[in-house]
């Protein structure tokens, strides 16, 4: 046993560096094929017809995807050489921050969010952050095509662990694929349908399971969904 988890540990390295080095040299040339786009949008989008500034605009929407992919893929590989920086985490402060920070990038505030009184939890802020900002930028995200969507994020207090929660009544999914959720690349919804790079929701699972936590989710298909965080509660939050 002892062997095949020193295995795993090294594959597991092996893998990191491999997708650090990859996705840092795919950065220069995605930089001059954005660059270039730009430029011939701009000096040349007049000459094109419909068609060939739609094609233009294709290629500059697959340039942008892909650095978010790029980004997303590096914050992966990090994540497994970080060590968690410790403290008391106002996770109350934590919520309404990030919902602030969200929200100012929609061009129209029709959310009704409501947060509940949250306790505090032992564990990294940033890292913590990040997850915050995945699981409730994700239910603005789906429950965005909804004429009164609503975001609900709270929690559920047990024995040894506190479970907080982020819960929406937007597209939700079949329980049949809950368990592709938080696989890497793993999507239930099209490109078309709702952007994103299948990645982030990984990144989340392995923040929870670093700090001995657990994630799963609940949802409805076209009824919403809830993605609950159960972290183990620590003598120094109390």
């Amino acid at each position: 046993v002892k062997e095949r988890t020193m295995q795993l540990e090294i594959a597991n390295t092996e893998l990191e560096a491999f997708s650090y080095s990859v996705s840092h040299d795919l950065r220069t040339p995605l930089r001059a094929i954005n660059g270039y786009s730009a430029i011939l949008k701009e000096d040349y989008g007049s000459k094109l017809d419909d068609e060939g500034n739609r094609l233009m605009q294709n290629i500059a929407d697959g340039g942008k995807m892909m650095t978010h992919l790029i980004d997303d893929l590096l914050a992966f590989s990090r994540l497994g050489r970080q060590k968690l920086t410790l403290t008391t985490v106002d996770m109350q402060l934590l919520a309404e921050t990030v919902v602030t920070e969200l929200l100012d990038n929609q061009p129209e505030n029709k959310y009704k969010i409501i947060i509940g009184s949250l306790p505090p939890c032992y564990g990294d802020a940033a890292l913590l952050k990040q997850v915050f900002i995945n699981l409730i930028g994700n239910a603005i995200k789906y429950s965005s095509k909804k004429h009164h969507p609503q975001i609900e994020i709270g929690y559920k207090d047990e024995m040894d662990k506190t479970i907080y929660f982020v819960k929406d009544n937007g597209d939700g999914f079949d329980m049949a694929y809950a368990d592709k959720l938080f696989g890497v690349f793993q999507r239930l919804h099209t490109q078309d349908e709702f952007e994103g790079t299948g990645i982030g929701l990984s990144l989340v699972k392995r923040i929870i399971n670093k700090h001995d936590g657990h994630i799963w989710a609940e949802g409805i298909k076209d009824s919403g969904a809830t993605f609950y965080i159960c972290l183990p509660k620590n003598n120094k939050t109390e």
